[in-house]
């Protein structure tokens, strides 16, 4: 049964619900064939507002509940919210998952959960519950670990197969929304666990900032994501282009990057370092492998990831960059 209208929504809550439901038929009417969708449900009311709104705006629904089995009685949570979207007329399904690996306990449960994403959708499109109050929270963390203007850019409304409707809304707004709805929504207590950094922004920095800046600091936070998207869209074509002309497999030559700009020049050396297996190589890591290139001297490998067996290092040869595993 659907639960939405069964009471009169408060003025607010109207609102609310109207920005949500526009947001994601805003995003279906600028993204070709996504009249069908999966939804990644948590049960939180992010993702939950997102269910709702995306069968409210016409779309086919599938929701998919990644169980991470991190907490005593997380089946029950995920069955829960499976069957509240199917209530409001989505298909829905549970996975669950094994987190584990490197890079701590978020990291690891983000790579289960998207793997599990991944696997489920088929060839449909993702949509994500990430909302203008996450994308601020992304950008200040970026800012804190020094992590360059990729990360400043945030997270990005489309990234084939992955969507975001809600960037532009708050996370007030989705929790009226789902209170206006009916819906019963699942706060996850990890999401007030002051170990994890991204708790303590939401629930500390930014609510200093706008105190002492006067409000406004998430919007302003998201529309400078938007506008170094803007300027990382203009950089990529060029460097995925230099790419092409220097790249040989496990072999980069250099001759091609001798004068470029730094900021495509960097790209390119970092999209070559993922390609050979470097996961996420840091800026530290690039700007390092960007000394073999400008400053050549002679250094010596340059180690740039790897796994418990092997260390993953890059060496210049004349005028080229070589990438070799060296075990442990």
């Amino acid at each position: 049964m659907d639960r939405a209208g069964a009471l009169t929504p408060e003025p607010r809550h109207a609102d609310a619900q109207r920005a949500v439901i526009g947001a994601v038929r805003g995003f279906a009417s600028r993204f070709a064939g996504a009249d069908r969708v999966c939804v990644a449900l948590s049960g939180g009311a992010d993702s939950l507002a997102l269910t709702a709104a995306a069968v409210r705006a016409g779309l086919a629904v599938h929701a998919v509940v990644v169980d991470h089995r991190l907490q005593d009685g997380s089946g029950d949570v995920a069955e829960r919210a499976a069957a509240v979207a199917r209530d409001v007329g989505a298909t829905a399904e549970v996975r669950a998952v094994t987190v584990d690996g490197l890079g701590g306990l978020e990291a690891a449960a983000r790579r289960a959960r998207y793997a599990a994403l991944d696997d489920a959708r088929g060839s449909l499109p993702v949509l994500l519950g990430h909302t203008l109050d996450d994308q601020a929270e992304t950008v200040l963390l970026g800012l804190g670990r020094g992590s360059g203007a990729r990360s400043l850019a945030g997270m990005r409304a489309w990234s084939r197969p992955w969507g975001r409707p809600l960037l532009g809304i708050r996370r007030a707004q989705t929790r009226a929304a789902c209170e206006a709805w009916s819906l019963p929504v699942w706060d996850d207590p990890h999401n007030d666990d002051p170990r994890f950094a991204r708790v303590r922004i939401r629930n500390e920095v930014l609510p200093l900032l706008d105190e002492v800046l006067g409000g406004g600091v998430a919007g302003a936070l998201a529309r400078t994501a938007t506008q170094l998207q803007d300027d990382a869209d203009a950089l990529d074509v060029p460097a995925d282009e230099l790419l092409m002309d220097c790249a040989y497999g496990r072999v980069l030559d250099l001759e091609p990057l001798i004068g470029t700009a730094v900021a495509v020049r960097t790209r390119v050396l970092r999209a070559w370092l993922q390609s050979v297996g470097a996961a996420e190589p840091s800026f530290r890591v690039v700007a390092a492998v960007d000394g073999l290139v400008t400053d050549w001297h002679g250094q010596g490998p340059i180690a740039v990831g790897g796994d418990s067996e092997a260390r993953l290092v890059v060496t210049r040869r004349a005028s080229e960059l070589h990438v070799r595993r060296v075990p442990r």
